[in-house]
């Protein structure tokens, strides 16, 4: 049995839907991810699962459990909410990293060891400090060991990474790997597709409240004749090029002078893209076929912008 199964979730804002129809599954001992653009519905959806909001229709179940209608999971959950501040965590501005840690690990039967977690996400030092006086990566750490402290079955983690350092982050998916390695099951949004791919076992993509793709890494990733990625000189114009190639082709300047093509052979990409370049002047630069990124999909699936 999932862990958490949603079905049809619906939640609306006044007029704004939040969540429109959405439906997906975490399974027990396994690692997954939702992404989506802001406003996309993600914290809307594990606010509902954790049994913080209610829905308007739909169901949600979590650990065989209605979240709503039973506190006593509370218990098994672990909650990182996604801001950063003494509301949204659970803390007393004034409390002190250390204190407030221990007395999180006194509600639990069988908690972590306080100092060894507060060692593993680098707040040993900042032990005596007060919440009010952590920076805003501090903060997101001590959350996290809030949320992991009681030794949770499941763990709802809202844009862990957000605001770390690259140690902090490689700390934090430390964690998360170790956690999953212990059975817990861990549902995380995140607008980082690295850590997706590196972490999830599923990934959820969601657009406007519903989900538009669903499936492992590798599965969402696979390609179709392939994608040519190439460097050059910026401000190519991708649309002519897209002309030579066929109305099936999409050509992106993924950054500035850093091109891909997909949606066309991969053999036929590189034939035209060679002599599209040539007829300019242009020598493309590390020119190669290969898997789409999950940013790729991403991107192709919830807009051409950057992931915000």
């Amino acid at each position: 049995m999932a862990t958490v199964e949603v079905c049809d979730l619906r939640r609306s804002y006044g007029s704004v839907r939040a969540v429109d129809g959405l439906s997906f599954a975490a399974q027990p001992a396994a690692v997954t991810a939702v992404l989506g653009r802001n406003g996309a519905g993600k914290t809307t959806t594990v606010e509902i699962c954790a049994g913080l909001r209610p829905r308007d229709s739909g169901s949600v179940t979590v650990l065989g459990k209605d979240p709503w209608r039973n506190p006593t999971l509370r218990p098994r959950i672990g909650v990182m909410p996604q801001a950063a501040g003494s509301g949204a965590a659970g803390v007393y501005p004034a409390a002190r990293v250390g204190e407030v840690l221990a007395l999180f690990a006194s509600f639990a039967a069988h908690p972590l060891d306080v100092g060894a977690l507060l060692d593993r996400l680098d707040l040993t030092r900042l032990a005596r400090t007060p919440w009010r006086r952590l920076s805003g990566g501090e903060q997101q750490r001590l959350s996290l060991a809030l949320a992991v402290v009681g030794r949770p079955e499941l763990v709802f983690l809202d844009e862990p990474t957000a605001g770390l350092d690259v140690a902090a982050r490689h700390a934090t998916w430390s964690l998360i790997e170790d956690l999953r390695a212990a059975g817990v099951t861990v549902l995380l949004t995140t607008h980082a597709m690295d850590e997706a791919e590196r972490l999830a076992d599923h990934v959820v993509v969601v657009a406007s409240g519903r989900v538009v793709a669903a499936g492992s890494p590798a599965a969402l990733t696979r390609e179709d004749g392939g994608t040519v990625r190439f460097s050059a000189v910026p401000g190519l114009p991708v649309a002519d090029l897209t002309t030579r190639l066929g109305t099936a082709a999409r050509v992106r300047e993924v950054s500035p002078g850093e091109y891909a093509v997909e949606g066309v052979p991969a053999q036929h990409a590189l034939a035209t893209v060679t002599a599209w370049c040539a007829e300019r002047g242009v020598l493309p630069d590390r020119l190669s076929t290969g898997r789409r990124s999950l940013e790729d999909v991403f991107l192709g699936l919830t807009g051409d912008g950057p992931p915000a």
